[in-house]
Protein backbone atom coordinates (compact mmCIF):
# COMPACT_ATOMS: atom_id res chain seq x y z
CA UNK A 1 0.00 0.00 0.00
CA UNK A 2 1.55 3.03 -0.94
CA UNK A 3 1.45 6.62 0.90
CA UNK A 4 1.09 9.34 -0.82
CA UNK A 5 1.68 13.07 0.81
CA UNK A 6 0.02 16.26 -0.65
CA UNK A 7 1.77 19.72 -0.50
CA UNK A 8 0.42 20.35 2.84
CA UNK A 9 1.71 17.07 4.61
CA UNK A 10 5.20 18.02 2.52
CA UNK A 11 5.88 21.33 4.01
CA UNK A 12 4.58 20.82 7.32
CA UNK A 13 6.79 17.11 7.14
CA UNK A 14 9.72 19.65 5.78
CA UNK A 15 9.24 22.32 9.25
CA UNK A 16 9.24 19.90 11.43
CA UNK A 17 12.49 17.94 9.92
CA UNK A 18 13.83 21.67 9.72
CA UNK A 19 12.93 22.67 13.09
CA UNK A 20 14.09 19.10 14.90
CA UNK A 21 17.39 19.32 13.28
CA UNK A 22 18.30 22.77 13.74
CA UNK A 23 16.81 22.19 17.87
CA UNK A 24 18.43 18.65 18.34
CA UNK A 25 21.94 20.50 16.60
CA UNK A 26 21.38 24.10 18.91
CA UNK A 27 20.17 21.61 21.79
CA UNK A 28 23.67 18.72 21.52
CA UNK A 29 25.91 21.98 21.12
CA UNK A 30 24.01 23.90 23.88
CA UNK A 31 24.24 21.36 26.37
CA UNK A 32 27.84 19.73 25.64
CA UNK A 33 28.65 23.77 25.99
CA UNK A 34 27.37 24.29 28.79
CA UNK A 35 28.56 20.70 30.22
CA UNK A 36 32.02 21.39 29.23
CA UNK A 37 31.79 25.31 30.81
CA UNK A 38 29.84 23.61 34.25
CA UNK A 39 32.65 20.87 34.73
CA UNK A 40 35.32 23.38 33.47
CA UNK A 41 33.95 25.71 36.42
CA UNK A 42 33.00 22.53 38.60
CA UNK A 43 37.19 21.66 38.48
CA UNK A 44 38.53 25.18 39.20
CA UNK A 45 36.31 25.68 42.41
CA UNK A 46 37.59 21.73 43.35
CA UNK A 47 41.11 23.05 42.56
CA UNK A 48 40.50 26.19 44.72
CA UNK A 49 39.07 24.23 47.65
CA UNK A 50 41.97 21.74 47.54
CA UNK A 51 44.94 23.60 46.86
CA UNK A 52 43.52 26.40 49.86
CA UNK A 53 42.81 24.43 52.10
CA UNK A 54 45.52 21.52 51.56
CA UNK A 55 48.13 24.60 51.75
CA UNK A 56 46.91 25.67 54.89
CA UNK A 57 46.69 22.01 56.67
CA UNK A 58 50.51 21.92 55.42
CA UNK A 59 51.34 25.11 56.88
CA UNK A 60 49.62 24.07 60.50
CA UNK A 61 51.26 20.59 60.35
CA UNK A 62 54.96 22.00 59.43
CA UNK A 63 54.44 24.65 62.06
CA UNK A 64 53.39 21.77 64.47
CA UNK A 65 56.55 20.42 63.75
CA UNK A 66 58.50 23.34 64.10
CA UNK A 67 57.18 24.42 67.34
CA UNK A 68 57.95 20.75 68.58
CA UNK A 69 61.86 21.15 67.13
CA UNK A 70 61.50 24.36 69.49
CA UNK A 71 60.98 22.36 72.77
CA UNK A 72 63.53 19.64 71.24
CA UNK A 73 66.24 22.54 70.56
CA UNK A 74 65.95 24.23 74.17
CA UNK A 75 69.12 24.48 75.61
CA UNK A 76 67.98 23.38 79.07
CA UNK A 77 66.26 20.04 77.99
CA UNK A 78 69.35 19.18 75.98
CA UNK A 79 71.31 19.32 79.31
CA UNK A 80 69.19 17.21 81.50
CA UNK A 81 68.79 14.16 78.85
CA UNK A 82 72.56 14.48 78.33
CA UNK A 83 73.15 13.69 81.88
CA UNK A 84 70.26 11.41 82.65
CA UNK A 85 71.53 9.32 79.54
CA UNK A 86 74.25 8.38 81.74
CA UNK A 87 72.42 7.15 84.82
CA UNK A 88 71.97 3.08 84.91
CA UNK A 89 68.29 1.64 84.44
CA UNK A 90 68.34 0.90 87.96
CA UNK A 91 68.51 4.49 89.20
CA UNK A 92 66.52 6.26 86.34
CA UNK A 93 63.25 6.03 88.43
CA UNK A 94 64.53 8.00 91.51
CA UNK A 95 66.12 10.31 88.92
CA UNK A 96 62.94 10.47 87.26
CA UNK A 97 61.04 12.08 90.05
CA UNK A 98 64.48 14.97 90.83
CA UNK A 99 64.71 16.42 87.27
CA UNK A 100 60.67 15.82 86.56
CA UNK A 101 60.30 19.91 87.93
CA UNK A 102 62.76 21.01 85.51
CA UNK A 103 61.28 19.18 82.69
CA UNK A 104 57.56 20.57 83.94
CA UNK A 105 59.04 24.16 83.84
CA UNK A 106 60.46 23.91 80.34
CA UNK A 107 57.06 22.27 79.26
CA UNK A 108 55.56 25.23 80.72
CA UNK A 109 57.48 27.77 79.49
CA UNK A 110 56.93 26.13 75.72
CA UNK A 111 53.37 25.80 75.93
CA UNK A 112 53.17 29.67 77.06
CA UNK A 113 55.43 30.33 74.52
CA UNK A 114 53.49 28.62 71.16
CA UNK A 115 50.49 29.24 72.79
CA UNK A 116 47.48 26.85 74.50
CA UNK A 117 45.60 27.28 71.18
CA UNK A 118 48.02 24.20 69.81
CA UNK A 119 46.35 21.79 71.56
CA UNK A 120 48.81 19.94 73.26
CA UNK A 121 47.76 17.42 75.75
CA UNK A 122 50.81 15.37 76.10
CA UNK A 123 54.52 15.89 75.87
CA UNK A 124 57.25 12.82 75.84
CA UNK A 125 61.19 13.06 76.29
CA UNK A 126 62.28 9.92 75.55
CA UNK A 127 66.49 9.18 75.81
CA UNK A 128 68.74 7.53 73.35
CA UNK A 129 67.94 3.86 74.80
CA UNK A 130 63.91 4.02 74.69
CA UNK A 131 63.48 5.48 78.37
CA UNK A 132 61.10 7.46 79.09
CA UNK A 133 62.44 10.37 81.32
CA UNK A 134 59.20 13.00 81.06
CA UNK A 135 55.49 13.03 80.54
CA UNK A 136 52.86 15.53 81.28
CA UNK A 137 50.88 12.21 81.88
CA UNK A 138 52.75 10.92 84.66
CA UNK A 139 56.21 8.69 84.87
CA UNK A 140 55.84 5.38 83.58
CA UNK A 141 57.99 2.77 83.45
CA UNK A 142 57.80 2.71 80.12
CA UNK A 143 60.43 1.50 77.18
CA UNK A 144 60.46 2.87 73.29
CA UNK A 145 63.02 0.86 72.29
CA UNK A 146 60.79 -0.92 69.65
CA UNK A 147 58.16 2.18 68.91
CA UNK A 148 57.92 3.10 65.14
CA UNK A 149 57.65 6.62 66.16
CA UNK A 150 61.12 6.39 68.08
CA UNK A 151 62.73 4.76 65.42
CA UNK A 152 61.63 6.80 62.83
CA UNK A 153 61.93 10.12 65.27
CA UNK A 154 66.13 9.41 66.17
CA UNK A 155 65.97 10.07 61.65
CA UNK A 156 64.18 13.09 61.34
CA UNK A 157 60.98 14.85 62.43
CA UNK A 158 57.78 13.90 61.41
CA UNK A 159 54.42 14.01 62.05
CA UNK A 160 51.70 11.03 61.94
CA UNK A 161 47.89 10.88 63.63
CA UNK A 162 46.73 7.94 66.03
CA UNK A 163 43.19 7.22 66.45
CA UNK A 164 41.50 8.47 70.24
CA UNK A 165 38.01 8.14 71.85
CA UNK A 166 36.93 11.49 70.00
CA UNK A 167 38.65 10.35 66.75
CA UNK A 168 42.40 11.07 66.03
CA UNK A 169 44.74 12.63 67.78
CA UNK A 170 48.27 14.62 66.12
CA UNK A 171 51.99 12.75 66.71
CA UNK A 172 54.77 15.65 66.23
CA UNK A 173 58.25 13.65 66.69
CA UNK A 174 61.60 15.90 66.79
CA UNK A 175 65.20 14.13 67.65
CA UNK A 176 66.98 16.12 70.05
CA UNK A 177 70.70 16.55 69.77
CA UNK A 178 73.19 17.27 72.37
CA UNK A 179 73.91 21.41 72.88
CA UNK A 180 77.16 21.01 71.39
CA UNK A 181 76.18 19.10 68.19
CA UNK A 182 78.92 18.30 65.45
CA UNK A 183 77.79 17.27 61.88
CA UNK A 184 77.40 13.83 62.26
CA UNK A 185 76.53 12.94 65.75
CA UNK A 186 73.17 10.98 66.47
CA UNK A 187 70.19 12.05 68.66
CA UNK A 188 70.29 11.93 72.07
CA UNK A 189 66.76 11.76 72.41
CA UNK A 190 63.50 12.73 71.03
CA UNK A 191 60.28 14.43 71.90
CA UNK A 192 56.54 13.06 71.37
CA UNK A 193 54.07 15.48 71.34
CA UNK A 194 50.28 14.31 71.23
CA UNK A 195 47.79 17.63 70.13
CA UNK A 196 44.31 17.79 69.55
CA UNK A 197 43.35 18.17 65.48
CA UNK A 198 40.80 20.63 66.24
CA UNK A 199 42.26 23.30 63.95
CA UNK A 200 42.74 20.40 61.35
CA UNK A 201 39.06 19.24 61.72
CA UNK A 202 38.09 22.65 61.14
CA UNK A 203 39.22 23.07 57.26
CA UNK A 204 38.18 19.79 56.72
CA UNK A 205 34.27 19.72 57.97
CA UNK A 206 33.65 23.15 56.56
CA UNK A 207 32.13 22.10 53.75
CA UNK A 208 30.85 25.35 52.55
CA UNK A 209 30.77 26.02 48.36
CA UNK A 210 30.48 22.26 48.14
CA UNK A 211 26.94 21.62 47.63
CA UNK A 212 25.25 18.66 49.01
CA UNK A 213 27.68 15.82 47.89
CA UNK A 214 30.82 17.72 48.32
CA UNK A 215 33.59 16.57 51.07
CA UNK A 216 36.76 17.65 51.87
CA UNK A 217 39.23 14.70 53.71
CA UNK A 218 42.53 13.55 54.01
CA UNK A 219 44.39 9.57 53.81
CA UNK A 220 47.69 8.73 54.81
CA UNK A 221 50.71 6.85 52.27
CA UNK A 222 48.40 3.69 54.17
CA UNK A 223 45.40 4.65 51.67
CA UNK A 224 43.77 5.11 55.49
CA UNK A 225 41.17 7.99 55.57
CA UNK A 226 42.41 10.21 58.90
CA UNK A 227 39.44 12.52 58.67
CA UNK A 228 35.65 12.28 58.88
CA UNK A 229 33.43 11.07 56.10
CA UNK A 230 30.06 12.93 54.89
CA UNK A 231 28.74 9.34 54.32
CA UNK A 232 29.74 6.87 56.91
CA UNK A 233 30.33 7.02 59.89
CA UNK A 234 33.86 6.43 62.30
CA UNK A 235 35.42 6.50 59.37
CA UNK A 236 38.61 7.58 60.76
CA UNK A 237 41.49 5.12 60.63
CA UNK A 238 38.36 2.45 59.28
CA UNK A 239 38.05 3.59 55.95
CA UNK A 240 40.45 2.52 52.90
CA UNK A 241 40.63 5.55 50.22
CA UNK A 242 42.33 3.55 46.76
CA UNK A 243 41.27 5.82 44.19
CA UNK A 244 43.06 7.75 41.72
CA UNK A 245 43.82 10.63 43.23
CA UNK A 246 45.69 8.72 46.39
CA UNK A 247 47.21 6.47 43.53
CA UNK A 248 48.54 9.43 41.86
CA UNK A 249 49.96 11.05 44.85
CA UNK A 250 51.74 8.28 46.86
CA UNK A 251 52.73 6.34 44.03
CA UNK A 252 53.80 9.32 41.08
CA UNK A 253 53.79 12.40 43.57
CA UNK A 254 51.23 14.00 41.16
CA UNK A 255 47.92 16.53 41.85
CA UNK A 256 45.55 14.56 40.05
CA UNK A 257 41.72 16.56 38.67
CA UNK A 258 38.99 14.33 37.42
CA UNK A 259 36.51 11.80 37.27
CA UNK A 260 36.64 8.83 39.29
CA UNK A 261 35.24 6.04 41.79
CA UNK A 262 35.40 7.66 45.28
CA UNK A 263 35.80 5.10 48.49
CA UNK A 264 32.28 4.65 47.74
CA UNK A 265 32.59 3.05 44.81
CA UNK A 266 30.36 6.35 43.46
CA UNK A 267 31.94 8.31 40.24
CA UNK A 268 32.82 11.64 41.50
CA UNK A 269 34.78 14.71 40.12
CA UNK A 270 37.73 15.45 42.60
CA UNK A 271 40.39 17.22 42.56
CA UNK A 272 44.32 16.07 45.05
CA UNK A 273 46.59 18.37 47.18
CA UNK A 274 49.43 15.91 47.27
CA UNK A 275 51.84 16.57 50.90
CA UNK A 276 53.90 13.65 49.64
CA UNK A 277 56.41 14.32 51.86
CA UNK A 278 53.89 14.77 55.11
CA UNK A 279 52.64 11.21 54.07
CA UNK A 280 48.91 13.17 53.42
CA UNK A 281 47.20 13.60 50.29
CA UNK A 282 44.10 15.97 50.97
CA UNK A 283 40.92 15.21 48.26
CA UNK A 284 37.80 18.00 47.51
CA UNK A 285 35.44 15.35 46.01
CA UNK A 286 31.52 16.21 44.70
CA UNK A 287 29.56 13.37 43.48
CA UNK A 288 28.69 13.35 39.63
CA UNK A 289 25.43 13.28 39.72
CA UNK A 290 25.12 16.70 41.40
CA UNK A 291 27.65 18.50 39.06
CA UNK A 292 25.39 16.81 36.16
CA UNK A 293 22.09 17.81 37.38
CA UNK A 294 21.39 21.60 36.03
CA UNK A 295 22.78 20.04 32.73
CA UNK A 296 19.95 17.21 32.82
CA UNK A 297 17.33 19.80 33.82
CA UNK A 298 18.90 21.99 30.90
CA UNK A 299 18.70 19.42 28.43
CA UNK A 300 15.04 18.46 29.42
CA UNK A 301 14.23 22.13 29.47
CA UNK A 302 15.66 22.55 26.03
CA UNK A 303 13.77 19.25 24.97
CA UNK A 304 10.23 20.82 26.53
CA UNK A 305 11.00 24.31 24.53
CA UNK A 306 11.89 22.32 21.55
CA UNK A 307 8.64 20.03 20.98
CA UNK A 308 6.44 23.29 21.54
CA UNK A 309 8.28 25.29 19.50
CA UNK A 310 7.44 21.58 16.86
CA UNK A 311 4.10 22.05 17.27
CA UNK A 312 3.52 25.99 17.08
CA UNK A 313 5.80 25.91 13.58
CA UNK A 314 3.84 22.60 12.88
CA UNK A 315 0.39 25.07 13.18
CA UNK A 316 1.63 27.62 11.35
CA UNK A 317 3.01 25.83 8.74
CA UNK A 318 -0.48 24.07 7.96
CA UNK A 319 -2.41 27.29 8.13
CA UNK A 320 0.39 28.70 5.43
CA UNK A 321 0.46 25.71 3.55
CA UNK A 322 -3.20 25.81 3.23
CA UNK A 323 -3.03 29.21 1.47
CA UNK A 324 -0.32 27.71 -1.17
CA UNK A 325 -2.52 24.10 -1.57
CA UNK A 326 -5.97 25.97 -2.60
CA UNK A 327 -4.88 27.94 -5.68
CA UNK A 328 -2.46 25.25 -6.35
CA UNK A 329 -5.09 22.59 -6.27
CA UNK A 330 -7.41 24.93 -8.42
CA UNK A 331 -4.60 25.05 -11.07
CA UNK A 332 -4.14 20.93 -11.36
CA UNK A 333 -8.79 20.96 -11.08
CA UNK A 334 -8.27 23.43 -14.59
CA UNK A 335 -5.31 21.32 -15.84
CA UNK A 336 -7.38 17.86 -15.99
CA UNK A 337 -10.74 19.87 -17.08
CA UNK A 338 -8.29 21.09 -20.27
CA UNK A 339 -7.10 17.51 -20.35
CA UNK A 340 -10.51 16.19 -20.72
CA UNK A 341 -10.98 18.80 -23.57
CA UNK A 342 -12.76 21.87 -22.21
CA UNK A 343 -10.60 24.84 -22.70
CA UNK A 344 -12.63 27.27 -21.37
CA UNK A 345 -11.70 26.96 -18.29
CA UNK A 346 -9.84 29.65 -16.22
CA UNK A 347 -8.47 29.90 -12.71
CA UNK A 348 -8.60 33.62 -12.08
CA UNK A 349 -6.39 33.47 -9.35
CA UNK A 350 -5.11 37.14 -8.63
CA UNK A 351 -2.89 36.45 -5.79
CA UNK A 352 0.40 39.00 -5.40
CA UNK A 353 2.96 36.13 -5.86
CA UNK A 354 4.52 33.13 -8.00
CA UNK A 355 1.42 30.99 -8.24
CA UNK A 356 -0.33 34.42 -8.96
CA UNK A 357 2.09 33.87 -12.32
CA UNK A 358 1.42 30.91 -13.03
CA UNK A 359 -2.52 31.23 -12.90
CA UNK A 360 -2.03 34.11 -15.59
CA UNK A 361 0.33 32.14 -17.87
CA UNK A 362 -2.51 28.97 -17.57
CA UNK A 363 -5.23 31.18 -18.37
CA UNK A 364 -3.26 32.43 -21.29
CA UNK A 365 -1.70 28.84 -22.49
CA UNK A 366 -5.89 27.80 -22.14
CA UNK A 367 -6.90 30.96 -24.04
CA UNK A 368 -3.94 29.97 -26.50
CA UNK A 369 -5.08 26.26 -26.72
CA UNK A 370 -8.84 27.36 -27.81
CA UNK A 371 -7.48 29.40 -30.47
CA UNK A 372 -4.88 27.03 -32.00
CA UNK A 373 -7.67 24.55 -31.68
CA UNK A 374 -10.06 26.85 -34.02
CA UNK A 375 -7.48 27.14 -36.16
CA UNK A 376 -6.67 23.71 -36.46
CA UNK A 377 -9.83 22.42 -37.00
CA UNK A 378 -10.60 25.39 -39.83
CA UNK A 379 -7.13 24.04 -41.43
CA UNK A 380 -8.57 19.90 -41.22
CA UNK A 381 -10.83 20.10 -44.74
CA UNK A 382 -7.64 21.26 -46.30
CA UNK A 383 -5.41 18.84 -44.63
CA UNK A 384 -7.56 16.26 -45.88
CA UNK A 385 -7.49 17.29 -49.21
CA UNK A 386 -3.73 17.02 -49.16
CA UNK A 387 -3.07 13.25 -47.32
CA UNK A 388 -2.93 11.49 -50.62
CA UNK A 389 -0.16 13.83 -52.07
CA UNK A 390 2.91 12.71 -50.83
CA UNK A 391 5.37 14.68 -52.54
CA UNK A 392 4.94 18.24 -54.23
CA UNK A 393 6.73 20.22 -56.56
CA UNK A 394 7.68 23.91 -56.57
CA UNK A 395 7.38 26.30 -59.27
CA UNK A 396 11.12 27.07 -58.81
CA UNK A 397 14.72 25.53 -59.67
CA UNK A 398 17.65 27.31 -57.55
CA UNK A 399 21.47 26.41 -57.88
CA UNK A 400 22.52 24.11 -54.81
CA UNK A 401 25.90 22.76 -54.33
CA UNK A 402 25.31 19.14 -53.35
CA UNK A 403 27.20 16.61 -51.93
CA UNK A 404 27.28 12.90 -51.37
CA UNK A 405 29.49 10.79 -48.65
CA UNK A 406 29.07 6.84 -49.56
CA UNK A 407 30.32 3.84 -47.97
CA UNK A 408 32.51 2.06 -50.08
CA UNK A 409 32.37 -2.09 -49.73
CA UNK A 410 28.96 -1.65 -47.03
CA UNK A 411 27.25 -4.84 -48.47
CA UNK A 412 30.29 -6.68 -48.16
CA UNK A 413 31.25 -5.37 -44.39
CA UNK A 414 27.70 -5.74 -43.01
CA UNK A 415 27.32 -9.06 -44.17
CA UNK A 416 29.07 -10.39 -41.40
CA UNK A 417 27.39 -8.23 -39.01
CA UNK A 418 24.20 -9.07 -37.09
CA UNK A 419 20.93 -6.96 -36.90
CA UNK A 420 21.87 -4.62 -34.38
CA UNK A 421 25.75 -4.59 -35.19
CA UNK A 422 24.73 -3.27 -38.67
CA UNK A 423 22.27 -0.40 -36.92
CA UNK A 424 24.97 0.63 -34.67
CA UNK A 425 26.99 1.19 -37.59
CA UNK A 426 25.40 2.77 -39.87
CA UNK A 427 24.15 5.04 -37.23
CA UNK A 428 27.69 5.68 -36.29
CA UNK A 429 28.33 7.04 -39.88
CA UNK A 430 25.59 8.75 -40.46
CA UNK A 431 25.71 10.99 -37.70
CA UNK A 432 29.44 11.28 -37.49
CA UNK A 433 28.50 12.91 -40.60
CA UNK A 434 25.93 14.75 -40.19
CA UNK A 435 27.24 16.39 -37.37
CA UNK A 436 29.99 18.10 -39.09
CA UNK A 437 27.70 18.98 -42.24
CA UNK A 438 25.77 20.59 -39.81
CA UNK A 439 28.40 22.42 -38.70
CA UNK A 440 29.68 24.16 -41.76
CA UNK A 441 25.87 24.83 -42.23
CA UNK A 442 24.72 22.58 -44.62
CA UNK A 443 21.49 20.28 -45.32
CA UNK A 444 21.63 16.93 -45.02
CA UNK A 445 18.51 15.77 -47.23
CA UNK A 446 18.42 12.17 -46.58
CA UNK A 447 20.47 8.75 -46.40
CA UNK A 448 20.12 6.31 -49.38
CA UNK A 449 21.00 2.97 -48.19
CA UNK A 450 24.39 3.69 -46.88
CA UNK A 451 25.14 6.71 -49.00
CA UNK A 452 24.48 10.37 -46.74
CA UNK A 453 23.16 13.64 -49.68
CA UNK A 454 23.13 16.62 -48.28
CA UNK A 455 23.40 20.71 -49.81
CA UNK A 456 24.22 23.96 -49.48
CA UNK A 457 21.77 26.53 -50.91
CA UNK A 458 23.62 29.07 -52.79
CA UNK A 459 23.17 32.55 -53.03
CA UNK A 460 24.54 34.18 -56.15
CA UNK A 461 26.04 37.33 -54.45
CA UNK A 462 28.38 34.86 -51.94
CA UNK A 463 28.71 32.62 -54.45
CA UNK A 464 32.18 32.07 -53.76
CA UNK A 465 32.30 32.31 -49.80
CA UNK A 466 29.20 29.47 -49.54
CA UNK A 467 31.37 27.11 -52.67
CA UNK A 468 34.39 27.60 -50.05
CA UNK A 469 32.37 26.63 -47.59
CA UNK A 470 31.12 23.63 -49.27
CA UNK A 471 34.85 22.29 -50.21
CA UNK A 472 36.19 22.65 -46.81
CA UNK A 473 33.12 20.72 -45.98
CA UNK A 474 34.03 17.87 -47.93
CA UNK A 475 38.10 18.71 -46.86
CA UNK A 476 36.79 17.75 -43.11
CA UNK A 477 34.84 14.72 -44.09
CA UNK A 478 37.87 13.09 -45.57
CA UNK A 479 40.26 14.12 -43.01
CA UNK A 480 37.96 13.08 -39.81
CA UNK A 481 38.55 9.41 -41.16
CA UNK A 482 40.62 8.45 -38.44
CA UNK A 483 38.21 10.02 -35.52
CA UNK A 484 35.21 7.81 -37.40
CA UNK A 485 37.48 5.02 -37.17
CA UNK A 486 38.18 5.49 -33.69
CA UNK A 487 34.24 5.66 -32.74
CA UNK A 488 33.50 2.23 -34.65
CA UNK A 489 36.76 0.58 -32.80
CA UNK A 490 35.25 1.69 -29.64
CA UNK A 491 32.08 -0.41 -30.40
CA UNK A 492 34.01 -3.54 -31.96
CA UNK A 493 32.84 -2.47 -35.43
CA UNK A 494 34.93 -3.27 -38.27
CA UNK A 495 36.45 -0.16 -40.01
CA UNK A 496 35.45 1.24 -43.22
CA UNK A 497 36.17 3.67 -46.40
CA UNK A 498 34.03 6.02 -47.87
CA UNK A 499 34.14 8.19 -51.09
CA UNK A 500 33.05 12.15 -51.50
CA UNK A 501 31.89 13.94 -54.60
CA UNK A 502 29.54 17.31 -55.01
CA UNK A 503 28.50 19.03 -58.22
CA UNK A 504 26.96 22.25 -58.62
CA UNK A 505 24.07 23.90 -60.76
CA UNK A 506 20.85 23.94 -60.80
CA UNK A 507 18.13 21.40 -58.85
CA UNK A 508 14.39 21.08 -58.33
CA UNK A 509 13.19 21.88 -55.10
CA UNK A 510 10.05 19.87 -53.46
CA UNK A 511 7.81 19.85 -50.49
CA UNK A 512 7.33 16.11 -48.69
CA UNK A 513 4.77 15.57 -46.27
CA UNK A 514 6.92 12.63 -44.36
CA UNK A 515 9.71 15.51 -43.24
CA UNK A 516 10.64 19.31 -42.60
CA UNK A 517 13.36 19.65 -44.94
CA UNK A 518 13.16 20.19 -48.78
CA UNK A 519 14.15 17.23 -51.33
CA UNK A 520 15.96 17.76 -54.41
CA UNK A 521 15.92 16.68 -57.49
CA UNK A 522 17.42 16.87 -60.96
CA UNK A 523 20.23 16.81 -62.70
CA UNK A 524 22.64 18.12 -60.82
CA UNK A 525 21.17 15.43 -57.58
CA UNK A 526 21.89 12.57 -60.55
CA UNK A 527 25.72 13.71 -61.49
CA UNK A 528 27.06 13.87 -58.01
CA UNK A 529 25.62 10.34 -57.53
CA UNK A 530 27.39 9.25 -60.00
CA UNK A 531 30.54 11.06 -60.15
CA UNK A 532 30.88 9.82 -56.67
CA UNK A 533 32.53 6.64 -57.48
CA UNK A 534 34.96 8.38 -59.16
CA UNK A 535 36.65 9.03 -55.97
CA UNK A 536 39.41 7.67 -54.19
CA UNK A 537 39.33 5.99 -51.32
CA UNK A 538 38.47 8.26 -48.96
CA UNK A 539 39.00 11.42 -51.17
CA UNK A 540 36.93 14.03 -52.86
CA UNK A 541 35.88 14.87 -56.58
CA UNK A 542 33.70 17.60 -58.00
CA UNK A 543 32.15 17.96 -61.01
CA UNK A 544 33.12 20.40 -64.05
CA UNK A 545 30.34 23.23 -63.37
CA UNK A 546 31.77 22.76 -59.78
CA UNK A 547 35.63 23.26 -61.23
CA UNK A 548 34.83 26.31 -62.74
CA UNK A 549 33.60 28.31 -60.45
CA UNK A 550 36.30 27.97 -57.89
CA UNK A 551 39.57 26.82 -59.78
CA UNK A 552 40.83 29.99 -59.20
CA UNK A 553 40.45 29.60 -55.43
CA UNK A 554 44.49 30.01 -54.06
CA UNK A 555 43.93 27.06 -51.03
CA UNK A 556 42.67 24.54 -52.62
CA UNK A 557 44.31 22.13 -55.41
CA UNK A 558 42.40 20.70 -58.35
CA UNK A 559 43.30 17.13 -60.76
CA UNK A 560 41.68 15.85 -63.41
CA UNK A 561 40.25 12.56 -63.23
CA UNK A 562 41.40 10.20 -66.23
CA UNK A 563 39.43 9.51 -69.03
CA UNK A 564 38.91 6.05 -67.88
CA UNK A 565 37.88 6.66 -64.65
CA UNK A 566 34.63 8.22 -65.32
CA UNK A 567 32.37 5.86 -67.45
CA UNK A 568 32.25 6.48 -71.08
CA UNK A 569 28.32 6.31 -70.76
CA UNK A 570 28.06 9.66 -69.36
CA UNK A 571 29.27 13.17 -70.56
CA UNK A 572 31.39 14.62 -67.59
CA UNK A 573 34.54 14.76 -66.13
CA UNK A 574 35.79 15.12 -62.53
CA UNK A 575 38.54 16.71 -60.79
CA UNK A 576 40.08 15.36 -57.35
CA UNK A 577 39.95 18.19 -54.96
CA UNK A 578 42.86 18.53 -51.97
CA UNK A 579 44.20 21.78 -49.96
CA UNK A 580 46.98 22.99 -51.02
CA UNK A 581 49.31 22.01 -47.81
CA UNK A 582 48.18 18.72 -47.47
CA UNK A 583 48.54 17.88 -51.30
CA UNK A 584 48.98 13.95 -52.31
CA UNK A 585 49.63 12.41 -55.32
CA UNK A 586 46.04 11.55 -56.84
CA UNK A 587 46.28 7.18 -56.01
CA UNK A 588 46.16 5.26 -58.86
CA UNK A 589 44.13 2.59 -57.11
CA UNK A 590 41.03 4.52 -57.73
CA UNK A 591 37.83 1.98 -57.16
CA UNK A 592 36.26 1.51 -60.58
Amino acid sequence: MSISFNLSKKLIFLVMIVSITSLSVTGFLSFNYADEILKQKTGDQLIGESTARGETLQLILESRIEQNNILANDPMIQILISEMNKFPQDDLKTIKEKKRKDYLIQVQAFQELIGFSVGLEDVKIIGKSGNVFFSLDGIKNENYRDNEFFKKGLQNPLIDFVPSDSGKKMIVVSPVFSKDKQYDDEPIGIIISKMRTTALDNILLNRSGLGESGEVYIVNSDFIMLSESRFFENAIFQQVVDTTAVQKCFNENQEYLGFYLDYRGVPIYGSSYCANDLGIVLLAEIDETEIEKPINILQDRIIQTGIIITIVMSIFTFAISKTISRPLIKLKSAANTIASGNFDVRTNIKTKDEIGELSSAFDLMAQKLLESLIEIKEKEDVIKQQEDILLQFSDRSEKYCVGMVDIINSTKICSNLSNSEASEFYKIFINFMGTIIRKYDGVVVKNIGDALLFYFVVDSSKEDIILKKCLDCCLTLSSEHTNLIEKLDEQNLPQLNYRISATYGMVRIAKSSTSSVDDIFGTTVNRCAKLNRSSSVNGIVIGEAFYDVVKDFDRFTFKKISNDSVSSTHDFVGYAVSKKSFLKNYSNSQIR
